[in-house]
């Protein structure tokens, strides 16, 4: 069923942690983001080789590490000396690349609220958004905000749903497709993301109407992300962190 209430996290998300000012899906991204007011963050989690859910966006690991090869094929122990920061600046040279366990508890210990994106590689659908949700119940137990999961695949979003069904889950999408509410409702979710340069006003409001949330991703204009806010959209991801402060109106 969808949500009966107003949208109840931060309204602006660190996208994939520090956005354009730190290392994607780091902790040092997570503390920028603390650092400078957020009170939310997005962030990326993917299963290692032996099945440690770690912060990845990409299914190999050349881009945002020292390493090579697929994160598919590489255990967790093989990555604990790879330098995930280098490739954005000295400065963020030996950053590791964080578990979801190490994540969580920062994100707890910080007091930051993670929409915690199931990102599994290639054939490993199921058994990532099994993985995530069980983690984060672990991890986010007693705490008095949960985590949002959120999918581009729906065989993790129904996993997690199936695993700890407690958790709000959120439906991502490039563009809605027409039927959207019935997929909606065949996956449980409570919230709509999709990419802000397909979505349409009369969009927008559908999906308020219908009494689901809806997310934008990833909007670094501030003048942009005012008409979505006027269009009814509860809340954004932006890179910007230097443009779009966390209090943004």
């Amino acid at each position: 069923m969808p949500p009966s209430s107003a949208w109840p996290y931060p309204r602006i998300i660190a996208h994939r942690g520090g956005g354009t000012l730190a290392p994607e899906n780091t902790l040092a991204g997570m503390r920028m983001a603390k650092q400078l007011g957020f009170s939310g963050v997005e962030f990326d989690v993917m299963l290692a080789g032996d099945a440690t859910p770690i912060l990845m966006h990409d299914e190999t690991l050349e881009r945002t590490t020292s390493g090579h090869g697929a994160i598919a094929e590489t255990a967790y122990q093989d990555m604990l000396t790879l330098d995930a920061g280098s490739w954005f600046s000295g400065a963020h040279a030996g950053e590791p690349v964080p578990s979801f366990e190490n994540a969580g508890r920062l994100c707890i210990e910080l007091g930051l609220w993670a929409n915690v994106e199931i990102k599994p590689a290639r054939g490993h659908e199921a058994q990532t958004g099994t993985a995530a949700a069980l983690l984060a119940r672990e991890l986010w137990r007693g705490a008095p905000v949960q985590p949002l999961l959120s999918s581009f695949q729906p065989a993790s979003l129904v996993a997690a749903r199936d695993a700890a069904p407690e958790f709000a889950r959120g439906a991502l999408t490039t563009r809605i497709p027409p039927d959207w509410e019935l997929w909606m409702r065949k996956l449980d979710c409570v919230s709509l993301h999709c990419d802000y340069r397909m979505l349409l006003p009369q969009q927008a409001r559908a999906v308020r109407d219908a009494g689901y949330w809806l997310f934008c991703y990833t909007v670094d204009d501030p003048a942009i992300a005012r008409v979505l806010f006027d269009w009814g959209v509860d809340a954004i991801a932006t890179d910007r962190l230097d443009l779009i402060a966390p209090d943004f109106e």
